[in-house]
């Protein structure tokens, strides 16, 4: 027993974490270069500790679902507009998610973003190693983890993000294999960004432009996921527990599933529903809000089939290229008049440095900026 206890603590000094993490770097191939080379087991930097049976089930039981809300007839009659944002205040109060239905964007677009991020991923290593990088201040960027060099356990995905807004890209800074469509989806997103944008207001009480005023349409940035089939899915995730760096995230997933919202203290499946988009609430929107809204940690699993792949786009004012020094703190019309703000004005920029910084480690980053 002593001896396999020794065993085990000299195998624990050898590991040099940083080196696998900087060979994985610098094959510039991703997590899907590793199943091309046909691992069959994961490297041990992507071995998650917080992956424990214990916290891995999903409920999916009906009084648990995330709501639904259709917004046809949004524009038509007054009564139905009051009926979609109430459905819109309730879904923020207690969820901080839903899905949307009769958004507007065709079922042929919705399809063709989702293929053309396989494309992209699934197209010649060399062709996509050219926009490989971790510098952040580039508009079109693919990488694994952007929290790398920093977090406890990789997660088994891959990324192609792009700023779309509010200077998009010129085309021929796009990857040719999913040029057209990316620039398609986002002017859809970010009508329907802005539109959203309105009803959340709204259901803050607020004036419907009140949230567009304050610049929170600005920006978009685009984050094409690719999660390859795991060959130890109960070991690692495709996505840490955490919460989103934006005001709101507009998100359309494939049909594999593994998206999964805490609520009420309990992991729940998020099934993909054609044709729907799932929306939330993300940290600078709860910050501004004064709490009325919260983002919601969720998370991905990820299983041995696949791909699963995942298009979110963010909304939010870029710092690599926009107003970064914008400050945003609590609306003083959401602030009691018998009560103190809950977080201190912050630009955008010291907030993401503050988030990029401390990854996905499975906390929040807006403690920090409370009073």
């Amino acid at each position: 027993m002593e001896a396999n206890y020794k065993n085990e603590a000299e195998v624990e000094s050898v590991y040099d974490r940083q080196s696998e993490v900087k060979a994985f770097d610098d094959s510039r191939a991703g997590v899907k270069g590793l199943i091309d080379a046909g691992v069959s087991k994961i490297p041990r930097m992507f071995i998650n500790q917080q992956h424990d049976l214990d916290d891995n089930s999903g409920c999916s039981d009906s009084q648990f679902s995330i709501p639904i809300i259709d917004l046809n007839g949004i524009e038509k009659e007054a009564n139905i507009r009051a009926e979609i944002v109430d459905n819109v205040r309730n879904a923020c109060e207690k969820w901080g998610f839903f899905q949307v239905t009769n958004h507007g964007i065709p079922a042929s677009v919705l399809d063709e973003i989702i293929n053309g991020i396989r494309r992209f991923h699934e197209q010649d290593t060399e062709v996509k190693k050219e926009f490989y990088t971790r510098v952040l201040n580039k508009k079109v960027i693919y990488n694994s983890n952007f929290d790398l060099f920093t977090a406890a356990a990789a997660n088994w995905r891959d990324t192609f993000s792009c700023v779309l807004a509010p200077s998009p890209p010129e085309p021929e800074e796009l990857p040719a294999i999913c040029r057209d469509i990316v620039a398609e989806y986002s002017k859809h997103i970010i009508r329907l960004g802005c539109t959203l944008l309105e009803l959340v207001s709204e259901a803050l009480g607020l004036n419907p432009n009140h949230l567009r005023d304050m610049d929170c349409a600005e920006g978009l940035l685009l984050l094409g996921h690719y999660y390859p089939p795991c060959p130890e899915p109960e070991l690692t995730l495709g996505a840490t527990k955490h919460t989103d760096s934006d005001f709101l995230t507009i998100l359309l997933q494939d049909q594999l599933g593994g998206l999964q919202v805490l609520h009420e203290n309990q992991w729940i499946d998020l099934p993909p529903k054609p044709g729907h988009l799932v929306v939330n609430i993300g940290d600078l929107l709860q910050l501004i809000s004064n709490d009325k809204f919260k983002s919601v940690y969720h998370r991905v699993l990820v299983k041995n089939e696949g791909p699963r792949i995942s298009v979110a786009c963010f909304l939010r004012p870029q710092v690599q290229i926009g107003d970064s020094l914008k400050v945003y703190g609590p609306i003083k019309e959401l602030v009691p008049e018998d009560s103190s703000p809950i977080y201190k004005e912050t630009s955008v920029k010291d907030y993401l440095q503050h988030f990029y910084k401390k990854g996905l480690d499975g906390t929040s980053a807006l403690p920090h900026f409370k009073l």
